[in-house]
């Protein structure tokens, strides 16, 4: 995978931001009276245990998800309020689990990403081109480009799903488990792309459920819990001990990380907590 971090710095232009958010799923209400923003320029983790609101939040942000009652903003707009093609210029998603038709092949999966871009006036141009390879060499599958997507493992799979996000080139960049499917270096790998994408300009918000993983490549954390933020901001001040016992139930020591300095959660030992009951 390329490193971007030669990238031109961007100006950040998300002011992506939550109102009043009551979301619900499945008939239940997951969300509820949430305020949130989410700061330009960062890359954000939002963690917490299952069922919520991580993903139900990115798809009221990214209109995917209408909301009962409040509002999702970009930029100060109702999300609602932008056109198809104008919002999805600005901010892009990659959702747990996408689905592309079995016969696609890879580079015209990825090229989809270009669409926002185009009209009657504007199709395919030479700078489309260069993006979708821009994006098929910064993901690392530029040699899968002819084969089908059906044909690929879940790994290579995510890993193409995210060049089409990249080939989208938007300022905001929602990614719901980007890490899903990957070995450890592949995570590794993503992570650092969301770093690369960061310091170009890009304002990046990821669920993750990998504590040590959020801790240490984010620059801002939201922690959930019951659909609603109860921990927000920089990962030193964020993740401690008594948070992870409260939201993950976990008892655990957070010490600093031998290798970036960030919040290390190690879980304690089975006598350990024994202990302490």
């Amino acid at each position: 995978m390329t490193d971007r971090t030669t990238t031109p710095a961007r100006p950040a232009e998300g002011g992506l931001a939550a109102h009043g958010l009551t979301l619900a799923y499945d008939g239940r209400v997951v969300v509820e009276g949430l305020d949130i923003v989410l700061p330009d320029g960062e890359l954000t983790a939002v963690i917490g245990p299952n069922g919520c609101g991580k993903s139900t939040l990115l798809k009221a942000l990214s209109r995917t998800l209408v909301p009962l009652a409040g509002t999702a903003t970009l930029a100060g707009r109702d999300v609602r309020s932008y056109r198809s093609k104008e919002l999805a210029r600005r901010l892009a998603l990659l959702p747990q689990s996408p689905v592309a038709p079995d016969s696609l092949r890879v580079c015209d999966l990825v090229a989809r990403g270009r669409y926002p871009y185009h009209s009657l006036l504007r199709q395919w141009h030479p700078d489309d081109e260069r993006v979708v390879a821009d994006a098929l060499d910064t993901t690392g599958v530029t040699a899968l480009a002819d084969r089908p997507v059906a044909d690929l493992s879940g790994g290579q799979r995510q890993r193409v799903w995210l060049a089409m996000v990249l080939a989208q080139d938007t300022d905001v960049v929602l990614l719901d488990e980007p890490t899903t499917f990957l070995d450890l270096a592949h995570q590794i790998e993503i992570l650092e792309l969301c770093q690369d994408l960061r310091a170009a300009g890009r304002t990046v918000v990821a669920v993750l459920h990998d504590l040590n993983q959020a801790a240490r490549y984010a620059t801002h954390l939201v922690v959930m819990k019951d659909g609603a933020v109860v921990g927000q901001g920089d990962p030193h001040e964020v993740m401690t001990a008594a948070l992870v016992e409260d939201v993950f139930g976990l008892a655990c020591q957070v010490v600093p990380d031998p290798q970036t300095g960030a919040p290390l959660i190690v879980p304690l030992a089975r006598e350990a907590r024994a202990a302490r009951a």
